[in-house]
């Protein structure tokens, strides 16, 4: 996806402000931290552009933005984006990256099973939990049109089976062009089974 240079100054300063926080509250492991272009917002980016281009947005257990606070500044303000994040102080961090990109996003620092229903268009979560435990917390903020978008890794196929014992859905996957192996499951028609 190609973006704007407004976009990619917006990136920068968020690469920025992640590496200024990541020692006191861990925003990504230390690990990826060197690879943070390519292996958190290049791989929001592929998020955002794998959905359907309009409607609300609901990012589960948001952490430090991924793919949330990319889809806010990718969106520029055309719909809305919700980040849901228990961890006050990440949730702090996302206030900051907030008001210092001048961004357009709602934070609700609270658990997402406790969090008011938000009939979302489209639902993400990365790194958060396999896929029966992700339908579980992420259905209740569905409706009936929701494009659920959840980044996995190369054990994808397994979590398939599991959740396929509680659910049923429309499933495609998207091989991500970031991480070798991994890939991007698009979602729909979720229901229990």
């Amino acid at each position: 996806m190609i973006v704007s240079r407004e976009t990619e100054t917006a990136f920068v300063k968020l690469g920025r402000l992640v590496r200024k926080w990541n020692g006191s509250i861990n925003i990504v492991s230390r690990e990826t931290l060197d690879a943070l272009e390519r292996r958190h917002i290049a791989d929001s980016v592929a998020v955002y552009a794998t959905g359907p281009g309009g409607g609300s947005w609901l990012d589960l257990g948001s952490g430090g933005g991924f793919p949330g606070v990319v889809v806010a500044i990718l969106a520029g303000g055309r719909h809305p984006v919700t980040l849901i994040e228990s961890d006050k102080r990440k949730c702090e961090f996302l206030r900051t990256v907030r008001r210092e990109l001048n961004l357009n996003f709602d934070i609700v620092n609270k658990r997402i099973e406790e969090t008011i229903p938000i009939e979302a268009s489209v639902i993400s979560a990365r790194a958060l939990a396999p896929l029966p435990k992700l339908l579980s917390l992420a259905i209740r903020h569905a409706n009936d049109g929701t494009v659920f978008l959840f980044p996995k890794g190369a054990n994808w196929q397994a979590e398939d089976v599991a959740a396929r014992r509680e659910w049923t859905y429309d499933l495609e996957q998207l091989d991500s062009l970031i991480q070798p192996g991994s890939v991007i499951l698009r979602i729909r028609n979720v229901r229990r089974a």
